[in-house]
């Protein structure tokens, strides 16, 4: 008897130590920029505009009219016309309606690109805006759009997220306006405010590694393996991307 009595009184002592056991995902994770793979390029020069880092390509003339664009589920046509060297507009389409308008403007210096952006292009969830800056990595032909050079994004809440593990669920947000609430045994939820995305599963693969499933309308569009440190301060992500057929790597870490 008194065993069991010290028995059930440990695990009561216990109890309260292992609630506050924290999942290793737990917390805010702000990506490290300087990790990823390739910097954003884009080029405007001799009336036509190139985005050489979208996947797939884009390379339309930049006289503000309709051009025709091929591996997007989400639009059919893309605009791109230069306001004044410093200021280029981007407007995507899809079946004629507007999905999407894109404002780069570079500032005085050259080196740094603001991108404001809205977006109405999932089935539900009305529209999405955002906002994001960077810095220039390099520069392009004197004779070219400011716009022209590559870029490396240095938005601190774009790259920011926070993830909570309660039970038999995570959550995720950021500091945009992205969220979801999804069981861990892969069961599809809806994503709210992302950007042509409509649903989301995830997975734990083993105590460390985390698989999520981007999906729109049912077709998944990207695959995200994300590792955790033995130390649970580095994150390792791994996102494919399936529509388009290119994969990027990059680390996060704990804030």
């Amino acid at each position: 008897m008194k065993k069991l009595f010290f028995a059930g009184l440990l695990t009561l002592l216990l109890m309260p130590v292992l609630a506050m056991a924290q999942h290793p995902f737990d917390g805010t994770w702000k990506a490290d920029m300087s990790t990823l793979t390739k910097p954003n390029v884009y080029v405007l020069q001799k009336g036509m505009f190139e985005c050489k880092t979208c996947t797939p390509p884009v390379n339309i003339k930049a006289d503000g009219t309709d051009q025709k664009v091929t591996g997007y589920s989400d639009r059919d046509t893309t605009s791109a016309k230069a306001i004044d060297d410093h200021n280029v507009e981007i407007t995507d389409k899809k079946d004629g309606r507007v999905v999407g308008t894109t404002k780069f403007s570079v500032s005085s210096d050259g080196d740094t690109l603001t991108v404001n952006w809205t977006y109405s292009g999932n089935p539900s969830g009305g529209t999405q805006t955002g906002s994001s800056t960077a810095k220039r990595v390099a520069k392009g032909p004197a004779d070219a759009n400011l716009i022209t050079g590559s870029w490396r994004d240095t938005s601190p809440a774009i790259r920011t997220w926070t993830f909570k593990v309660n039970g038999d669920e995570l959550t995720m947000t950021t500091p945009t306006g992205q969220s979801y609430t999804a069981k861990l045994d892969g069961t599809d939820a809806p994503y709210k405010g992302a950007p042509g995305v409509t649903s989301v599963s995830v997975k734990m693969r083993g105590k460390d590694t985390l698989e999520e499933i981007d999906k729109r309308d049912g077709k998944v569009t990207e695959i995200d393996q994300m590792t955790v440190s033995a130390d649970g301060k580095t994150m390792k992500w791994v996102s494919e991307n399936k529509l388009q057929k290119h994969t990027i790597k990059f680390d996060a870490q704990k804030q």
